[in-house]
């Protein structure tokens, strides 16, 4: 039992270095993509629609229009897509996506995994300020849904989705990255120096993504379980948490700081002892740890195909629109610039 999950622990690794491998792999198609405008001569490469997923903003104003009318806005659709995706993957099966696919959260885990080596161990922050600092995210998660989901009225929306720097977000993105700033930069290191001392820094304090995902999962049926007469105290799965979540003290496992990460299951040496289960009515049914990830995979892609099969996956910003913006973009712009267009989106369903 003990090798096999090990073996789950590998599998996840896995999978998290395949995601971040395709990650670096759509950045550099669309780095190429972007660079052909720019560069007279530097060869055509296609535009890959996943690079969208860098828009989480984008993702949630799409989904709060699409709510309200129906309509996909059809300039990042890819992003609309992929939100969907992930609120799915996290109202079912936990917070899945932070653990098991997030490139983002891959890189604050090698980060802290190569300060335990560096330095023998990670530090961690006293209890007293780990919670008002846990609560960062969540200031940064409540501004984004009021601004987005109460504050911005449908028709500002299609106004801003009309803009010149909507349509260009994904380049922006890239820009912020590719012609970083003083402060960016500094940013980045801050960041990246704590995410070497504590684990997950980025994920556990700042990221809004994951505190909304977080409250999402909450409603999951599946959850960690611990059997106390199988528990035999050996503090492994406490000790191994990327979380630092005591769960050796729990019963079930229901914070939103869990990843689903199944590393408490795979440390836990007493058979039985901790499981993933899901809920049937008032019944908990351990479930088949492998059938975890499997089924992670597998619904993110099912939504993911669903989008690329109705047609919401391609962005329909032409390329003679981005040859005419793409060189406009400067990093200094601050990308204020609206298009002062007053339309609305046309009745059909490409706008």
């Amino acid at each position: 039992m003990g090798g096999k999950r090990k073996n789950l622990r590998k599998l996840r690794y896995a999978v998290q270095l395949a995601f971040l491998l395709l990650t670096v792999f759509i950045g550099y198609r669309f780095f190429g993509f972007v660079l052909h405008f720019e560069s007279p001569g530097y060869p055509f490469v296609e535009r890959p629609p996943s690079v969208d997923a860098f828009l989480p903003i984008a993702g949630l104003m799409s989904f709060k229009y699409f709510l309200l009318t129906g309509v996909v806005e059809p300039f990042h659709p890819a992003a609309f897509v992929m939100f969907a995706a992930i609120v799915a993957v996290s109202l079912v099966l936990k917070k899945g996506f932070c653990g098991w696919i997030c490139p983002v959260g891959t890189v604050s885990q090698y980060f802290w995994m190569a300060g335990e080596k560096i330095f023998g161990r990670n530090l961690r922050v006293n209890k007293y300020a780990d919670v008002p600092m846990r609560s960062l995210k969540y200031l940064l998660m409540a501004l984004f849904l009021v601004l987005i989901g109460i504050t911005m009225a449908p028709n500002t929306m299609v106004l801003f989705f009309l803009s010149d720097y909507y349509k260009t977000a994904d380049v922006r993105t890239m820009k912020f990255f590719t012609e970083m700033s003083r402060t960016a930069f500094w940013s980045l290191l801050f960041i990246g120096g704590f995410s070497l001392l504590f684990k997950n820094f980025w994920c556990r304090y700042l990221c809004p993504y994951g505190a909304l995902l977080g409250l999402l999962s909450s409603l999951s049926p599946v959850k960690i379980r611990r059997n106390e007469e199988k528990c035999i105290h050996c503090g492994a799965c406490s000790k191994n948490c990327p979380s630092l979540l005591p769960v050796e003290k729990k019963e079930v496992v229901s914070s939103p700081e869990c990843f689903g990460c199944m590393t408490c299951v795979s440390q836990c040496p007493s058979e039985g002892a901790l499981d993933i289960t899901t809920a049937a009515g008032k019944k908990r049914m351990p479930l088949n740890p492998w059938l975890y990830p499997a089924g992670l995979l597998l619904l993110f892609y099912l939504i993911v195909g669903a989008g690329i099969v109705s047609g919401k996956w391609q962005s329909s910003v032409s390329i003679a629109e981005y040859r005419k913006l793409i060189p406009a973009i400067s990093p200094k712009d601050g990308g204020h610039q609206f298009s002062e267009k007053k339309a609305a989106f046309p009745e059909d369903k490409n706008f």
